[in-house]
């Protein structure tokens, strides 16, 4: 559901901890490397070549693997010698991540690698690179239960969260960490500031989500990029399954090979508490990161593509909007990108901006970026547009209703709602796909009910989250639906169904910082990956008729559910038409019931209820005046989605 959009604010910690910051900044940098004036920019005026690299083993003080002992994490650390010598302390940016060991990070999948004494040598991605110059310290954070870390993988619970927050806290002075992993020699962060800003795409962004609901002292900002903020919502839709497996298959998948054999009855739990009925049971409250968004003290900025089929646009709406309802400072940026990081779709631009981000929130620099558009949004392939809030002031939820039309399953889009006791009716067929279905929203089928605008007079932008009710009654004991908004018209989009989810990775390479002969700067360049479409899938969701309760549908009796579709920001052109389609599983991207159901819809009891731009006046404006001619329609739209592995930062194709 969408909520009142508030503006930045800028709360009197906020303030005090940048005045701070600042004060530190000044002292940071070398002697004339800022001049007697107030810093703007951080610049690269320390070795990284000499930068100190060593680790460190943070007690957690929690016994998730029931060995006797509090287990330790690894942190991996590297931090400007320069600054240390002249007692100089710096700012912390931290990647917690299971994925260091098995899986590598970004779109080459670089692992953490150590030399023969055990000391870090290469740390994934460009962040150390870039921003140990620039006088921080990156901190890469081994969870519980993966590579050089002890315990187990919890899958979002208290663990995960654990494992980064005692690391905050012990940047902070306030937990214990050793040199080694099982010794008993402290190890002091006296050269940090303590003012710590987390980042991290998918599980990582999670867990900076998860750390940052704490409301942990000192963690100043986080980045999280396809992030999830509920892991309910990431193995489930209202009721429906979406993959094959639960949390204990993705736990198995990260874990080292020695916390697989003393992690068996972790595993356990989480096969016991995640039901695949299912049920809102107590182990999905306690990774449901929403709730405490009221304790967020941190800066959010937030990216997150709006056609990732794995982590759903759907974990970003309902934070952004919790974030909102609890004045936390935010930023956004939004692609029309799959699962995929702002390094590899808006390089340049994203390196510039994260910069001047961590500048102000972690250095105290006034470079404006506070005062800046809050949004960014991906409106064509490399082309992107801003706003001062988002949603943009003046969005309101507009109903609009389905009716029949001349042919079974072929119906209207408007602010009419049916008469009472109209119907449509089809049959879940597992084997189609919201594909399938938009190239044949015009024909009546037996899979699906579709309800379609006039061409429009006017462009129409739908801003946040949507939600559809529906009211149906089924054939059989269960049934899942499936609700999807379309564009109807051409357009030349992101390919976010094929590989590389909007991208194309090149041979050529360009560096972001300093480089060592184990650690390069240097990436893979990208480039937009474009097909032509006659239409476009913009908006979507998925629940179980009967909603989060387990218990079978009563054939013949009619249920109303809800559907929260994924937050998206889109724009529906003049002269293209809007469509809803509701129907039966969605192939690949929701499990099918076990039964074969034919469901009749009561088109008096079904709505969409859209964030528009304008509200229901501008839905008005858009369908009363005169249409442009009709476009060219040739084109299908983008090829069907491939299963998705349960891989929050893997590849999802």
């Amino acid at each position: 559901m969408r909520k009142r959009a508030r503006g930045t604010r800028l709360t009197c910690r906020s303030l005090v901890a940048a005045a701070s910051a600042a004060l530190v900044a000044l002292t940071l940098a070398p002697t004339g490397a800022q001049g007697a004036t107030p810093a703007r920019e951080s610049r690269p005026v320390y070795s990284y070549d000499d930068a100190i690299r060593e680790s460190v083993w943070v007690d957690t003080r929690l016994d998730g693997d029931g060995d006797g002992r509090t287990d330790r994490v690894a942190v991996d650390v590297v931090r400007p010698r320069e600054a240390a010598q002249r007692g100089r302390k710096v700012p912390v940016i931290m990647d917690a991540s299971p994925y260091y060991a098995c899986c590598g990070r970004g779109n080459e999948s670089q692992r953490k690698t150590y030399d023969a004494d055990g000391d870090p040598v290469q740390f994934p991605l460009y962040y150390d690179n870039y921003f140990v110059p620039r006088g921080y310290a990156f901190v890469a954070v081994d969870l519980a239960g993966t590579n050089r870390s002890d315990g187990c993988v919890d899958v979002g619970g208290r663990s995960d969260v654990q494992s980064a927050k005692a690391v905050v806290d012990w940047l902070n002075g306030r937990a214990r960490a050793y040199t080694s992993r099982t010794g008993g020699e402290r190890a002091s962060a006296r050269w940090s500031t303590g003012a710590t800003g987390m980042i991290g795409k998918s599980y990582d962004g999670t867990v900076a989500n998860g750390v940052a609901a704490t409301g942990v002292r000192g963690l100043e900002t986080i980045v999280p990029i396809g992030a999830i903020s509920s892991w309910y919502d990431y193995y489930f839709a209202q009721g429906a399954p979406l993959y094959n497996s639960g949390p204990e298959w993705l736990s198995d998948y990260v874990e080292s090979p020695e916390a697989r054999e003393r992690c068996r009855a972790v595993q356990q739990r989480l096969v016991d508490g995640a039901p695949r009925s299912g049920e809102l049971t107590p182990l999905w409250a306690g990774r449901d990161y929403v709730p405490d968004a009221r304790n967020v003290r941190a800066s959010v900025f937030a990216v997150h593509g709006m056609q990732d089929l794995n982590v759903r646009a759907k974990h970003f709406g309902q934070w952004w909007d919790a974030l909102a309802d609890n004045g936390v400072e935010r930023k956004v940026w939004l692609s029309q990108t799959g699962h995929v990081d702002p390094f590899d779709f808006r390089r340049a631009e994203w390196v510039r901006t994260l910069h001047r981000w961590f500048d102000h929130y972690l250095l105290g620099y006034d470079n404006g970026i506070d005062r800046e558009p809050m949004a960014d949004i991906e409106r064509a392939p490399d082309r992107w547009s801003t706003d001062r809030v988002w949603p943009p002031r003046g969005t309101a939820g507009a109903v609009l209703r389905p009716t029949g039309g001349a042919a079974p399953g072929v119906g209207t889009l408007s602010l009419k709602p049916a008469r009472p006791g109209a119907t449509e009716t089809f049959t879940d067929d597992p084997r189609l796909d919201e594909t399938d279905w938009a190239a044949a929203v015009d024909t009546a089928t037996p899979a699906k009910a579709g309800f379609i605008t006039r061409p429009l007079g006017r462009d129409l932008r739908l801003s946040g989250s949507s939600r559809v009710t529906v009211t149906a009654t089924p054939s059989t004991t269960s049934a899942h639906l499936s609700a999807v908004l379309v564009d109807l018209g051409p357009d030349t989009i992101r390919d976010y169904a094929a590989s590389g989810e909007g991208i194309t990775t090149l041979a050529e390479r360009t560096c972001w910082g300093a480089s060592t002969t184990g650690d390069s700067s240097c990436f893979k360049e990208t480039k937009a990956r474009t097909i032509d479409v006659g239409h476009t899938v913009f908006s979507r969701g998925w629940a179980d008729l009967g909603g989060y309760e387990p218990d079978a549908l009563t054939p013949g009796q009619a249920y109303t559910v809800t559907i929260d579709l994924h937050a998206s920001d889109h724009v529906v052109p003049a002269g293209h038409r809007l469509a809803l389609i509701v129907a039966g599983t969605d192939k690949d991207l929701v499990d099918p019931p076990d039964t074969t159901p034919r469901l009749s819809l009561d088109l008096a009891g079904t709505a969409a209820k859209l964030p528009l731009v304008g509200g229901a006046s501008a839905f008005d404006r858009a369908v009363a005046g005169p249409a442009p001619a009709p476009a060219d329609s040739r084109f299908g739209g983008v090829a069907e989605p491939r299963q998705i592995r349960p891989i929050p930062g893997g590849s999802t194709r």
